[in-house]
C-alpha cells in the first residue's frame, strides 16, 4: 500500500495512492481529490500540482 501526502488549508491527508478516483479543480486554487468508498478531500493547490504530486507519490 502506497500513502501520498496531500496538503490541505485544515489540515494534511495521507492517503492510499490506489484509491484515488479523480481530481476536480476547485474555488480559491484548490482541488477536490475523489476517494474511492470516500467523500472527496479539499486540498491545497491546483489540479496540476495535485496531479504531480499523486503521480510522483
Amino acid at each position: 500500500m502506497k500513502f501520498i501526502s496531500l496538503k490541505s488549508r485544515g489540515g494534511n491527508y495521507l492517503v492510499v495512492a490506489a484509491n484515488i478516483a479523480w481530481l476536480r479543480t476547485d474555488e480559491d486554487g484548490q482541488t477536490k481529490v475523489g476517494i474511492v468508498g470516500g467523500e472527496a478531500l479539499l486540498v491545497a493547490g491546483t489540479i496540476e500540482e495535485t496531479a504531480a504530486i499523486v503521480l510522483a507519490g
